[in-house]
């Protein structure tokens, strides 16, 4: 499934070259510290167990990957992977004492590991940003072990009425908050847009079973705003 505002040329490459430096302190602000809440939960729906391996895709400044080395004890590994260098250096940096992480400049849509390599795989806040979706599901499928299991976390559709009319009367201000901090407003505009465009709860679970996993389900996480959705590789 090609998503059309992602193939713009170089805009979500241009979009994090803009906003790298920023990322973190922005993402603190927009979501009031919430993020770290639904990233917690990823980690405890995996319920990961020391001497697996993680797959880290999008994996931006490495957040995911942390938490999972955090929740095992240092007893795991991590291969962390995106296609923008300049988040993946920030990344480094971030997690320089972090030994058992490993980085690799990728998209989702073409990993450059062999096949049934992993025991997870988590992409969080990334899928959006990709330019097919299908081809990143397949991708998930392909380097995950049997009994592996496909984590995404990822601004979703809200079913509350009141809830969607706050939300969406609040994503107006986001971009005049990114020029306010990154000096530039048109990433964040980018974002809004992302998210409104990106498929449903449903349609999600739809593709995913399309690209052979098994058992899909989602979560809604605070109404819908962020759904974590995951399915098993059988």
């Amino acid at each position: 499934m090609q998503q059309k505002l992602q193939n713009t040329k170089n805009l979500v490459s241009d979009v994090f070259d803009k906003v790298y430096n920023k990322y973190d302190l922005m993402n603190n602000l927009i979501s009031f510290g919430v993020h770290k809440s639904w990233k917690k939960q990823l980690i405890y729906s995996m319920n990961p167990k020391p001497n697996k391996k993680l797959i880290d895709v999008a994996c931006g400044t490495a957040d995911i990957a942390k938490l999972f080395i955090n929740a095992t004890g240092g007893k795991s590994i991590v291969e962390c992977v995106d296609p923008n260098k300049k988040m993946v250096s920030l990344g480094k940096d971030k997690l320089k004492n972090y030994k058992n992480i490993s980085w690799k400049i990728a998209p989702a849509e073409k990993l450059p590991f062999k096949d049934s390599q992993f025991d997870y795989y988590a992409i969080s806040f990334g899928l959006r940003n990709t330019k097919n979706i299908s081809k990143s599901l397949s991708e998930a499928y392909r380097v995950l072990k049997k009994g592996g299991r496909f984590f995404c976390l990822e601004f979703s559709k809200i079913e509350n009425d009141s809830l969607d009319f706050f939300y969406q009367n609040y994503s107006k201000f986001i971009p005049s908050v990114g020029e306010f901090v990154v000096g530039d407003k048109k990433p964040y505009e980018y974002l809004v847009k992302s998210i409104k465009e990106f498929i449903d709860q449903e349609e999600l679970i739809d593709l995913m079973k399309k690209n052979k996993f098994e058992k899909c389900k989602y979560l809604n996480l605070n109404g819908g705003i962020v759904a974590l959705h995951s399915g098993w590789k059988i």
